[in-house]
């Protein structure tokens, strides 16, 4: 059996991330996994540093995945999803519009002014950009684009750029605002947008979000335990539960890669990374 120990990167979206990823080290130890993790700002480096060799596993964001295949294929190196959490699987986005609005359809927008979430947000900008795209209307010239920018290089992990577009479109600043699903539902459940006060103007096709990626160089055995590992945790087990209610599941599944169609279309739309996986989008901060 082997000595090595598994290294994981994730992001630090939020200060219970230290707690997610102690929790499971241990939960791994107890299992004969030896697992370490290391915390990054942002996804960008996650990345690079996933094709230095210094982590063999990353808990990436949609987008951080578009990137880690792209530049994995262009550097003969390829790498493969191996999980997911159950909830991250048939997401939607949603453009919302306030219930008093004249706005009835996406045609309306014509002219008026839609926010977005940070300019890295699958979410919030990319995929619902590039939907409005798809029904025929342009950012920046059919309608104008405000951006909320907050944390840039965490890829929408943090939703404060959705919440402060949701906070603008209330108070009139705005005339949609974009969003995905379930924030909607979690802003009007906090009372950002007032009980019955939103009309959901459009939603976008589904989409997936988060995966764990594996590097080309990372050891297939340790990997495959890790694997099966994730995929053996119950929700009944008591010890466990807290874990995967912080990390937002009840159960983690085999990773698939269908479910990101739709970013990919958005990336290339928005010139975000080039087919090497190079950052091309204008005025990213990380």
């Amino acid at each position: 059996m082997s000595n090595a120990t598994l290294v994981m990167g994730a992001v630090a979206y939020a200060p219970k991330v230290v707690t997610i990823w102690d929790g499971f080290k241990e939960y791994f130890a107890q299992h004969g996994l030896a697992f370490d993790y290391v915390l990054y700002s942002n996804y960008e480096r996650q990345v690079e540093d996933m094709f230095r060799g210094s982590i063999d596993v990353a808990w990436n964001s949609p987008l951080a995945w578009i990137r880690a295949e792209r530049m994995g294929k262009a550097l003969g190196k390829p790498v493969r999803a191996v999980a997911m959490r159950d909830t991250d699987c048939d997401l939607t986005s949603v453009i919302v519009t306030r219930s008093d609005s004249a706005i009835k359809s996406l045609a309306d927008l014509k002219g008026k002014r839609v926010g977005v979430g940070a300019v890295d947000s699958p979410q919030a900008t990319l995929i619902p950009l590039d939907y409005l795209r798809s029904q025929g209307l342009q950012p920046g010239s059919d309608f104008s684009v405000r951006r909320f920018d907050v944390l840039g290089g965490k890829h929408g992990d943090h939703i404060g750029g959705e919440r402060d577009a949701a906070r603008a479109l209330m108070a009139g600043e705005l005339d949609a605002a974009c969003m995905i699903d379930g924030n909607h539902l979690l802003f009007v459940g906090e009372g950002t947008l007032p009980s019955g006060k939103t009309r959901i103007l459009a939603q976008t096709p589904k989409f997936d979000h988060c995966n764990f990626t594996v590097a080309h160089h990372a050891d297939a055995p340790l990997i495959d335990k890790f694997q099966k590992l994730l995929l053996g945790m119950s929700y009944a087990d008591a010890a466990v539960r807290p874990l995967l209610d912080l990390e937002g599941l009840k159960a983690w599944q085999d990773g698939r890669t269908s479910g990101y169609i739709a970013l990919e279309h958005a990336v290339d739309a928005a010139k975000f990374y080039d087919q090497r996986g190079n950052i091309t989008v204008a005025d990213y901060r990380y």
